[in-house]
């Protein structure tokens, strides 16, 4: 059975996505073509760029606040970016922690092929029951760190893996949770800091100045 960490299944998965991602394009465009009225006038055919308005030659410099506005709408687009690789562990983790995945082989002591793709897709390359039977709870015994990447012994029941499998699945879907909710703080910080500066204000020079003119 092939797996999707293979380089030339990922590759063939990209060029189907630029593929139909080209043709969309090609589509729409084609279509719009074919619909759109034309009706040119003179105030269409203005020079236009940004709303801003035209005034002497094509190498007029703009307000440098457009360009803020800009750099500052690329950093947040591309940062929201990052829930894609994000929702895919999130799933996966959210997957593994279901009950209802058969996790467990009868035997106890070794994972179905099911969830052991899930955990290699999740980048761990030799996937095995995690064991959390000698982690110690705070103030009690000192944690054997080797424990957690061991395959419980035979003795350990079925009902006991399936439970260590769904515990480890749900402690890295909380994981991602957390950092998650850390990723929105510091967005949203950089985000209220930016505005209290007055730097999303695109009239704040003219602004400033009808403040100081009012409180006179």
């Amino acid at each position: 059975m092939p797996s999707f960490l293979d380089p030339t299944i990922l590759a063939g998965f990209v060029a189907l996505f630029v593929v139909i991602g080209g043709a969309f394009l090609a589509v729409n465009l084609f279509v719009g073509w074919l619909v759109r009225p034309r009706l040119p006038n003179a105030e269409k055919l203005e020079v236009y760029e940004c709303g801003e308005p035209a005034i002497g030659s094509s190498f007029v410099q703009f307000d440098l606040r457009f360009y803020v506005v800009a750099l500052l709408f690329i950093i947040f687009d591309v940062e929201v970016a990052l829930f894609f690789p994000w929702a895919t562990v999130f799933g996966k983790a959210t997957q593994l922690s279901d009950p209802a995945l058969q996790t467990v082989q009868a035997d106890g002591v070794s994972l179905t092929p099911a969830a052991a793709g899930l955990l290699r897709e999740l980048g761990i390359d030799r996937p095995v029951l995690p064991d959390f039977s000698r982690i110690a709870i705070p103030g009690g015994v000192e944690v054997d760190p080797s424990a957690v990447a061991v395959a419980p012994p035979a003795a350990v029941g079925l009902a006991s893996a399936r439970q260590d499998v769904t515990r480890a699945g749900g402690l890295l879907a909380r994981l991602a949770v957390a950092d998650m909710v850390t990723f929105f703080a510091v967005l949203l910080v950089g985000f209220a800091y930016v505005w209290n500066r007055g730097d999303l204000d695109w009239v704040r020079a003219t602004s400033n100045e009808r403040g100081a003119a009012s409180g006179r």
